[in-house]
């Protein structure tokens, strides 16, 4: 089922990048996962454009969405880089500070109480976690360090029959950067996952074994 209107008007006026039909897939994903009745988790909020979609699954189903980041933008999105965005720059400390935008995304939506907002390194969060997820959504840095940080950090809390999603896997070095593609490949290397569904940039994987 897609979400009501007013989910997908707030996803859309939301500032970020990911395209309607990847968005789709994502909610889809995160409904099924949430069935599960565990927390579903994203790596990488950034403005909360994905975190509304998972939000919106966990309200459905009684959960919670969990969402980690620092907040300080990833590497691209640093000066002088393509994605910068200027506007979320705190003029004080003259760095980017991209929370208060999530904070007023997730008002807007009406969802901040179905969010668990982690601020802070995704390897120091996974490292204290200690609660199964229905779904783990990998759409952090895209350096090797921090995408392989992130699976290493999560994917070993993912329960059987859980879902991990990947976002911006491109086969091609043309379409863009390769360390989300390395992790989906280790994924399914690993024998522990099953495809799903793949949208553009997005996969989908099902946990049916042990390990990572």
């Amino acid at each position: 089922m897609a979400p009501k209107p007013e989910t997908l008007a707030a996803f859309e006026a939301a500032k970020g990048f990911m395209p309607l039909d990847e968005g789709l897939a994502l909610h889809a994903a995160a409904r099924e996962a949430a069935a599960l009745r565990m927390p579903l988790l994203e790596v990488g909020t950034y403005c909360g454009r994905s975190t509304i979609l998972l939000a919106d699954a966990a309200r459905e189903a009684g959960v919670t969405a969990v969402t980690v980041d620092h907040h300080r933008g990833s590497e691209e999105q640093q000066p002088g880089w393509e994605y910068h965005d200027a506007s979320v720059v705190d003029p004080v400390v003259g760095r980017m500070d991209t929370l208060p935008t999530f904070r007023r995304t997730l008002h807007q939506a009406g969802l901040e109480e179905h969010v668990l907002a982690l601020v802070g390194r995704s390897p120091q969060a996974a490292a204290v976690w200690g609660t199964p997820l229905g779904l783990v959504f990998i759409d952090g840095g895209h350096t090797d360090e921090h995408a392989t940080a992130d699976y290493e950090g999560w994917v070993p809390h993912l329960a059987e029959g859980g879902l991990l999603v990947i976002h911006d896997v491109f086969a091609d070095p043309a379409d863009g950067g390769q360390a989300p593609y390395r992790v989906y490949r280790r994924a399914l290397g690993s024998g522990a996952f099953t495809e799903v569904s793949v949208t553009r940039s997005l996969h989908v994987l099902r946990r049916t074994g042990l390990g990572i």
